[in-house]
Formats: structure tokens, sequence, C-alpha cells
């Protein structure tokens, strides 16, 4: 993958091997196999068929990890995360473009404050969810508790 700098300097980015990507993410290769085919990643494919990744894409299975881990969501919750955050990020993008015309600045500004309720009504879900399964772990706990003290 090439990309411009500042400068103007064209810069080729190392891409790695589907071996190398697993490893330096800590997934394993059926699980980079399994983001593509959810379409969660986009790696790029050389003429014979191989996967290539970039830095990018392993940013991108660092942030699917994190929303698996830090807040529980399943694979079908984080492509609707991940999507969620790409038009963000392409509505930020047309925002900040000088060509932009003002009157669609307004409507890029409805959209992204549209995106991040949508967001947050999801993330508060998710929290009521787990407020609700720590509770009944806390009467578990407490029943147990209770048992010991009678026995």
């Amino acid at each position: 993958m090439t990309t411009a700098t500042a400068a103007g300097v064209v810069e080729t980015e190392a891409l790695m091997s589907i071996g190398a990507a697993a490893q330096s993410a800590g997934v394993t290769e059926r699980a980079l196999r399994y983001y593509q085919e959810l379409g969660l990643i986009n790696p790029g494919v050389t003429a014979g068929g191989s996967r290539r990744y970039s830095r990018r894409d392993l940013e991108r299975v660092a942030r699917i990890r994190e929303l698996q881990s830090l807040l529980g969501f399943n694979l079908d919750e984080i492509a609707v995360v991940l999507a969620n955050e790409d038009r963000t990020a392409a509505i930020k993008e047309a925002y900040l473009d000088e060509e932009t015309p003002e009157s669609c600045r307004r409507q890029l500004l409805e959209e992204s404050l549209q995106l991040a309720c949508q967001m947050r009504r999801t993330v508060e879900a998710k929290r009521r969810a787990l407020e609700s399964f720590l509770d009944d772990l806390d009467q578990r706990i407490e029943r147990i508790r209770a048992k010991m003290a009678d026995e």
C-alpha cells in the first residue's frame, strides 16, 4: 500500500501475510478469515490470492477485540459499531473539506449527532444488561453466604 505524506513523498507500507498478521494481532488466522467473511476487515489480496494485512487492518482487529472484551459485544454488534465509526470518520472528513458547502455541513452535523445517539443507546442497553447480570450475581452470593452462615 502506498501513501503520500504531507511533503508529497510517497511511502510504501509493508503489508503482512496472514500468519504474521495473526501473530501480531494476537488472533488466529481463522479469526482473520472470519472477520473478513463478516466484512469487519478488508485486507488486500495479491494476484495469487494471498491476503495481505496493513497496519490499519491490524488496528481494526485490535478494535474488534477491544469491543469484544471490554464491552462484551458480539460480532454482529461490532459490525454495527464499526460501520458507525466508519461513517463518523467519513462525515468528519467531509465536514473538514474546504469545498463542502455550509448547507451540507449542517446536515453532516445532524447525521453525526444521530449516529452518536444511536451508539449511546446501544452502549446503554449493554450497560443495563451487565448491571442486571451483576445484580443477579450479588443475589446469588448473598444466598450462598446466608446458607454458609446457617451451617
